[in-house]
């Protein structure tokens, strides 16, 4: 499938969330990050604009690139530097990959000395909220109306997926890409199915069936990332949203009075609860973080994991041949349901920016423009195995089944994809209260009630605290 099969409404959604997201000063422990206006810069680092060099990039400028080095690794970034050498083959470009975005970092923008350019992602990543509230992030508007690299005839803005820019948007500036597109959903090795003659289920009916077939035959129905269990929300979340609409995931993420309590979340929650009941979890997942997890389900000691599209990557290591691992959406709940089964998640994500006091701001943005070439992105998809906010960008590619098949659902799914974007407005509530009400309930300590009263219990903490700036979504 190409890039751009994606529907309008489906990436619409997906980059909805992240666009009006100014965040909580709170969320950096305190600690204020340098001054609030951007040094004057100075022209050591600026070139002559030219067509081929339309940002003024000065030639022989050092350029320092940190990326997080999570599920996509380094490999992708070093052959975007690569590229931008034989562009600029004078410059020097220091190179970093830490897991810490923020601990590594944070000091640097406090005293007024950040890299050029930054993955500003994993647990560990700084608020981008924060650092739009504080000016230290360089507005990206120059670059997406400079030339596209390599498509003639194009501004960069007008390579992009339609929702790709509005999911970097702050206010009136647009401060940080959103680089990947991400799908989420219940992950499964087809070559285990296929052997075991089982058929992935559309109904929850046929889901429990499964999960008693799977257990019989010594393999664990489920496991996921025991000490991350916000994981195991998406489905929960997922199941509900299409049971009734779209309304469910709004009222959440608007801090609603008993979103987290609807009829809908509580069906879900009770759904859910009977693979705790009947012990479909893979025993000890709750001590097992990501990696461990998944280590396990492709050892086939559990048949299915609910995750996000980076998987494929991440695993790439461990995965034995032949695994032919594949996405799906969560099974339907029943007739009542206002989504199809095909309905699946998918958001723009992976947030790259150029801080606002960055030596060589120009060199990272122009780096920024060779990754968002259509080379550049299909360097990507190549080796993370994940689909970019870049149209048309896997035509031509292979891929591999992982991405195939993400590809597959997206196609599926079409102008019935959804999304929720509370932990992009509200971190702490998915990563801390979220995250130890799904450790409860996942294992077994509490009911679907107390989960989701637990759940209402934190948003309602974070619609009554002054200190978060709050957001309302309409669509």
């Amino acid at each position: 499938m190409s890039a751009q099969d994606l529907t309008r409404r489906a990436v619409l959604r997906a980059g909805a969330g992240a666009a009006a997201v100014a965040g909580s000063a709170g969320l950096l422990s305190g600690c204020a990050l340098g001054d609030d206006e951007p040094e004057t810069k100075s022209d050591k680092y600026e070139g002559t604009k030219s067509d081929k060099n339309p940002l003024g990039v000065k030639e022989d400028a050092p350029l320092e690139i940190v990326i997080f080095n999570g599920g996509f690794g380094e490999d992708y970034a070093k052959a975007h530097e690569a590229m931008y050498k034989e562009t600029y083959p004078k410059a020097e470009i220091k190179h970093s990959a830490v897991v810490e975005i923020n601990k590594t970092l944070q000091p640097r923008f406090v005293d007024g000395t950040p890299p050029d350019f930054i993955n500003d992602s994993g647990a560990g990543q700084i608020p981008l909220g924060d650092l739009v509230a504080q000016n230290q992030l360089a507005d990206l508007t120059p670059l997406l109306d400079a030339p596209s690299l390599d498509v003639p005839g194009k501004k960069v803005r007008d390579t992009l997926l339609p929702g790709a820019v509005a999911s970097g948007t702050f206010g009136e500036g647009v401060y940080a890409l959103n680089y990947a597109y991400s799908v989420y959903g219940i992950w499964y090795s087809r070559k285990l199915f296929a052997d075991k003659g089982w058929a992935y289920p559309k109904t929850w009916d046929e889901h429990i069936a499964l999960c008693k077939t799977i257990k019989a035959a010594g393999i664990a129905p489920w496991t996921y990332a025991g000490k991350h269990p916000r994981y195991f929300s998406w489905a929960v979340l997922s199941t509900a949203i299409k049971l009734g609409g779209n309304s469910v995931a709004l009222a959440i993420d608007n801090l609603e009075p008993n979103a987290w309590t609807s009829d809908a979340m509580k069906t879900a929650a009770d759904a859910w609860y009977q693979i705790v009941k009947d012990k479909y979890i893979l025993e000890g997942t709750p001590g097992l973080d990501h990696k461990q997890s998944q280590a396990e389900w492709c050892k086939g000691k559990a048949a299915m994991i609910p995750n996000g599209s980076w998987l494929e990557s991440e695993q790439k290591d461990v995965t034995p041949a032949g695994f032919n691992m594949s996405v799906a959406p969560t099974p339907s709940l029943g007739a009542g349901d206002k989504l199809p089964f095909e309905a699946i998640r998918g958001t723009a994500g992976e947030p790259f920016i150029v801080p606002a006091k960055a030596k060589n701001e120009r060199g990272g943005l122009e780096y920024m423009r060779h990754m968002l070439s259509m080379k550049g992105a299909k360097d990507f998809t190549t080796k993370v195995s994940s689909l970019t906010i870049v149209a048309g960008s896997t035509d031509g590619v292979t891929l591999p089944p992982g991405l195939s098949s993400v590809a597959d659902a997206l196609k599926a799914s079409g102008t019935n994809g959804f999304n929720w974007v509370y932990p992009v407005y509200y971190r702490k509530l998915e990563r801390n209260l979220v995250d130890a009400a799904c450790g409860d309930f996942f294992s077994g300590r509490t009911t679907p009630d107390e989960f989701l009263k637990a759940c209402q219990k934190g948003a309602d903490e974070i619609a009554a605290d002054s200190s978060f700036k709050k957001y309302k979504r309409t669509a």
